[in-house]
C-alpha cells in the first residue's frame, strides 16, 4: 500500500512579529545608535561621600564588559569635632564584569504600559565577587553620538536622572 502525505506550511517565509510597529522601532533604534554605542565609555562621579567610577566597553556582538570602582565615607561628629571617616569601598559592588547588552523598544512595566527606548544590561562580577550582579536592568535608553553615551541611571544619576558616559578608556582619579 502506498500513502501520500503532503505537508503545508501555514505560515509564509516572513516572520509575524507579535508587535511589527515595536519591531520596526527596534531595527531603527539600532541601525542609528547600534554602531555609536560600541566602544568604551566611561562615567566618574564624586562627591564628600562618595567615589564612584565606572567603565563599560559595548562589543557589536552584543557582549559587554565592565569595571566599576565605588567608595563612601561618611561625616562623623568624634570628641565634638565633625570629620570625614576613612573611604571603603562598597563590597560587592565593584570589580571587573562582563555579560550582554542590546537596545530594543520596548514596555519594562508591562504589556500595555507606554513603550520607549531601552538599553538591557545584563553582567554579572568575575573574581571576588563573582556570582554577583553588576547589572540586570532595563533602563531608558536616551542616546549615544560620538562622544556622550545617556541613558536612565541606576546607581548613580545626574540631577535630571540620567547618567551621562563618556567616550574614552580612562582609569579612576581616585
Amino acid at each position: 500500500m502506498f500513502i501520500a502525505i503532503s505537508l503545508n506550511s501555514c505560515s509564509s517565509d516572513e516572520p509575524q512579529w507579535a508587535d511589527p510597529e515595536a519591531h520596526e522601532k527596534t531595527v531603527k533604534l539600532n541601525e542609528q545608535y547600534g554602531p555609536l554605542m560600541v566602544g568604551t565609555w566611561q562615567y566618574e562621579n564624586i562627591s564628600d561621600t562618595q567615589r564612584y567610577f565606572e567603565r563599560l566597553t559595548f562589543q557589536a556582538d552584543g557582549t559587554l564588559t565592565g569595571m566599576r570602582k565605588w567608595q563612601t565615607r561618611k561625616f562623623v561628629t568624634i570628641d565634638g569635632e565633625q570629620r570625614y571617616t576613612d573611604w571603603e569601598n562598597v563590597e560587592p559592588l565593584e570589580g571587573t564584569f562582563s555579560g550582554t547588552w542590546k537596545l530594543s523598544y520596548y514596555s519594562p512595566e508591562g504589556v500595555n504600559d507606554e513603550k520607549r527606548n531601552c538599553l538591557f544590561l545584563n553582567a554579572q562580577y568575575e573574581g571576588a565577587n563573582s556570582g554577583h550582579m553588576a547589572y540586570s536592568n532595563i533602563a531608558t535608553f536616551d542616546y549615544a553620538d560620538e562622544t556622550t553615551l545617556r541613558f536612565e541611571g541606576f546607581y548613580f544619576k545626574d540631577k535630571d536622572g540620567w547618567i551621562t558616559f563618556l567616550r574614552g578608556n580612562q582609569e579612576p582619579s581616585f
